[in-house]
């Protein structure tokens, strides 16, 4: 029988294995799909299938820097242990270095790296290790300098949070201290120019019916002109300056802003990632009590 793409591409869907592997399988077997998921359960082969409903909100981040570039990306795991694993961060360190030349995750997905795809490489290190892995995110700067920094570090480029600044001007030394204040306070955006229109709106909407609100209450209510073109626009900004890199006090100089510091250090920053370890990811937490008054009911 005639081992096509498709029968390969089916077989590889129900098993989680990798193209090379699903392709003997079918060989060693006439093409019998059944006869072909049993041959690769038995070879150890099929375990990424099984896994792949568990939740993947371990890992690392690793960060690349070549030139003007850099690149971030989040592989994760079911547990810390496996983020530890050197062979595990060997195989992130490859993907991060084959991430410099692709432009998205799914990209990155497809890229080759040893003569198999990044994907594959993935779900073959699934059946290796017998846990769920994911290459969750990727994310890309450029810039005239481009500085990295990662905060509790596992190895070489690469830990919980990873952060690239990009800037023009300035130095190395003040560029790892904006990607330090990055890791540690996590600004929402560049500026004010870069912030989500729908999150400034959300905002002022919350922040006028607060005020409205306390001046209602209040023993001696203010004209309404000072609620509308004094406390709220106030309010607003130290919104946008908490929530903003340029804004924000600087965390190694907290009497000035990241913006002066910068200005001071003849630096222009001009945009950065940051990128945490299961950030977003919903964790299914169960006490050992409900697990087992499941077993009991079950």
């Amino acid at each position: 029988m005639a081992i096509t793409a498709a029968l390969v591409k089916e077989l590889r869907d129900k098993t989680g294995a990798g193209m090379m592997d699903a392709k003997k399988a079918l060989t060693e077997n006439d093409g019998n799909m059944d006869a072909a998921i049993d041959w690769l359960r038995t070879k150890g082969l099929a375990k990424a299938a099984k896994k792949s409903g568990r939740t993947a909100a371990e890992g690392l981040v690793a960060v690349v820097v070549e030139g003007g570039k850099g690149v971030a990306i989040e592989v994760n795991s079911e547990t810390d242990f496996v983020a530890k694993n050197a062979e595990f961060q060997a195989m992130v360190s490859d993907i991060a270095k084959v991430a410099l030349g692709v432009d998205d995750v799914e990209a990155l997905k497809a890229a080759d790296l040893g003569g198999k795809s990044v994907a594959d490489t993935l779900t073959d290190k699934i059946a290796t290790v017998g846990e769920n892995m994911t290459l969750r995110r990727m994310a890309r700067i450029e810039g005239e300098q481009v500085v990295a920094y990662v905060h509790n570090a596992a190895a070489e480029g690469m830990g919980k949070i990873g952060v690239l600044v990009a800037m023009t001007g300035g130095d190395a030394a003040f560029g790892r201290q904006v990607a330090m204040h990055v890791a540690a306070v996590n600004p929402a955006a560049l500026s004010e120019a870069d912030m989500d229109p729908a999150v400034l709106e959300k905002e002022l909407a919350v922040q006028t019916a607060k005020a409205l609100d306390e001046n209602a209450t209040a023993a001696k209510p203010k004209p309404e002109a000072v609620i509308t073109n004094n406390i709220i626009p106030g309010r607003m900004k130290k919104f946008i300056s908490e929530s903003t890199l340029m804004g924000q006090a600087f965390v190694v100089n907290p009497d000035m802003t990241v913006e002066a510091a910068a200005e001071a250090a003849g630096a222009t920053i001009t945009g950065f990632v940051r990128l945490e370890v299961g950030e977003g990811i919903e964790k299914a937490e169960e006490d050992f009590a409900a697990e087992v008054a499941k077993v009991v009911q079950g």
